[in-house]
């Protein structure tokens, strides 16, 4: 083959392509060099000097994520040289990281720590060397911690959050021993114009950047008599629960994730996705209704909180485009609150309302005030997949044991339209799914393959009752960006939109299960996810959302029609212009 460069690593004879680093190179003859500030694509940068070989014939050890192969080049990547330098540099990186594994959001997934065991490295300094580091960086909505005591200094967390939201709110501040990675001067994330989307959280090999932790908060409502915990779980998070407890990538753990909630003592629990198919019903409504009326176009969808807070914070012309709904977790929170409430005998102050999400940014949306009323929110707890994770092993339930169960509640069915939610073109195809029937007045297709895949941004028309209906999908902060700008441009006429503030959509959100760097290099996490969710789809006896009877019964006992002023005061709500300290 044309290009291809061959070389000896280890003894090991490979031939890889023209202009492949010794890193790349190993990796591909099986080879695992030792890596922490590298993330391929996001962060090649050669900070931590963890990955350092020898080429034999040069001088000093050389970076393996920075040197590029040569005809012949032979290359050692383990011997006593390269140990004694790793290992020196890895105790000076804990000289000035603060151990606390027993309580660390990492405490099962540190790659920080393999390194550290995998080099027999002991912490030989004075836990003062790293004082001055110890800043807690907290936002006002309480859903993201910066602790920089735990920082390496790797720079994955500041690469990450430019290369995927284009917005670059971390960087790193000071000089010499007093740097430290945040926001600039000092500002909480909310006001520096975070998103939330948690991509730093996925990027750092420690724990120093995680969600607000809500564990405790979760134990002590289950151990209240006076309470009765009702708990929702987001389509994606059966989708990615499972590999916190070794199952493969793209595994369906609903049953035992079901199982576990039981474990925990939870007395109720609405899925989620009972919600979505609520949400296509008030959405789909809606934009049926603007299209009819001459209202707003293109319609936004508004299920995503990163994206809200993107829209918010840097387009808020483009306010008077979101549909008017609140995302499935506001709607499962307000429902708990007032029907289920209703139907359970209980007061809503005697309700503690928890969700279970992929999302960082659930926790900030359940803060609004706006989600929630007569002096209660909607959504009183928000777990994180991973905090869901680490509770089930804090109380010693063996998740991988557990007999799969049905989820145990009255508002748990769902149609495969809502299952898909968690991918990203998934609220659209559901969307598609129901309008296209209802305005056509007739059965139409169920699949819409065109807003499916991982392109950053889809685009579909589909002859819909006479009329061009141009849709598009675009997830992640960069494809967000493009797709605004595509549209204040002008040329061309899109009429319904879904913006997802992570890539991937929800099977990606900032928290989900990290993936170490390793298997994000060999693996695509997004697609592998997603695939969980589109095979309970297409398993599904009902793929549409006004197909589902415990839907439908809902507005007959209680909310009378999508859109009704009922719907409208617990499912809907507003959104507003939010400044950054740059804007003001």
């Amino acid at each position: 083959m044309d290009n291809m460069i061959n070389v000896l690593i280890d003894g090991r004879s490979v031939a890889v392509p023209a202009g492949t680093t010794i890193l790349k190179a190993a990796d591909m003859a099986g080879i695992r060099i030792p890596r922490l500030c590298f993330l391929e694509k996001i962060h090649e940068e050669g900070n931590c000097r963890v990955c350092v070989v020898k080429v034999e014939g040069q001088k000093g050890l050389k970076p393996a994520c920075r040197t590029v192969v040569s005809e012949g080049l032979q290359i050692v990547t383990d011997n006593k040289e390269i140990y004694e330098s790793v290992s020196t540099n890895l105790e000076m990186l804990v000289a000035n990281h603060k151990f606390e594994c027993w309580k660390c959001s990492r405490e099962n997934n540190c790659e920080f720590l393999d390194l550290i065991r995998r080099f027999s490295v002991d912490n030989r300094f004075s836990s003062d060397v790293f004082t001055h580091k110890e800043m807690l960086f907290n936002d006002s909505s309480k859903a993201m911690v910066i602790d920089t005591s735990k920082c390496v200094l790797c720079g994955r967390c500041v690469s990450a959050c430019e290369k995927y939201t284009g917005l670059g709110i971390l960087n790193f501040n000071r000089r010499g021993s007093k740097v430290f990675v945040g926001p600039a001067q000092f500002h909480h994330l909310e006001d520096a114009g975070c998103i939330y989307c948690g991509k730093c959280i996925q990027s750092c090999p420690t724990g120093a950047i995680h969600e607000n932790d809500e564990i405790r908060a979760m134990e002590k409502a289950l151990r209240d008599k006076s309470k009765t915990v009702i708990v929702q779980v987001a389509p994606s998070v059966r989708a990615a629960l499972g590999e916190e407890f070794g199952y493969k990538i793209g595994t369906n753990v609903e049953g035992q994730m079901f199982a576990a909630l039981k474990a925990l003592g939870v007395n109720e629990v609405i899925d989620t996705n009972f919600t979505a198919d609520l949400t296509i019903l008030e959405e789909g409504t809606e934009f049926i209704t603007r299209v009819k009326d001459g209202g707003v176009l293109p319609m936004f969808t508004s299920c995503s909180p990163g994206w809200i807070n993107y829209l918010e914070t840097y387009y808020p012309e483009f306010i008077p485009n979101l549909s008017s709904c609140k995302s499935p977790q506001q709607m499962a929170g307000a429902l708990i609150k007032t029907y289920y409430a209703e139907k359970l005998g209980l007061k809503p102050e005697n309700i503690v309302s928890v969700s279970v999400m992929p999302c960082v940014a659930k926790k900030a949306e359940a803060r609004r005030p706006e989600m929630g009323r007569d002096g209660y929110r909607d959504v009183d707890i928000v777990l994180t997949t991973r905090e869901l994770a680490r509770l089930i092993r804090h109380r010693g339930i063996p998740f991988a044991e557990l007999e799969p169960i049905k989820p145990f509640g009255m508002l748990a069915e769902y149609t495969g339209a809502a299952s898909i939610f968690g991918a990203t073109g998934g609220v659209m195809e559901a969307a598609l799914r129901t309008v296209t029937e209802i305005l056509e007045g007739h059965s139409t297709p169920v699949d819409f393959n065109d807003v499916r895949g991982l392109d950053n941004i889809k685009e579909a028309t589909y002859k819909v009752a006479g009329m061009d209906v141009n849709v598009a999908v675009a997830h992640g902060g960069r494809a967000i960006k493009e797709m605004l700008d595509r549209i204040k441009k002008g040329e061309k006429q899109y009429h319904f939109v879904e913006f997802m503030g992570c890539t991937g959509g929800c099977v990606n959100g900032g928290g989900q299960p990290i993936v170490n760097a390793y298997t994000q290099e060999k693996v695509d996490v997004r697609a592998r996810r997603a695939k969980v969710l589109y095979n309970i789809d297409s398993a599904s006896a009902f793929r549409k959302s006004h197909e589902s009877e415990v839907v439908k019964q809902v507005y007959a006992e209680f909310l009378g029609e999508p859109n009704s002023h009922k719907s409208h005061e617990l499912l809907h709500t507003h959104y507003h212009h939010r400044d950054t300290f740059s804007q003001k």
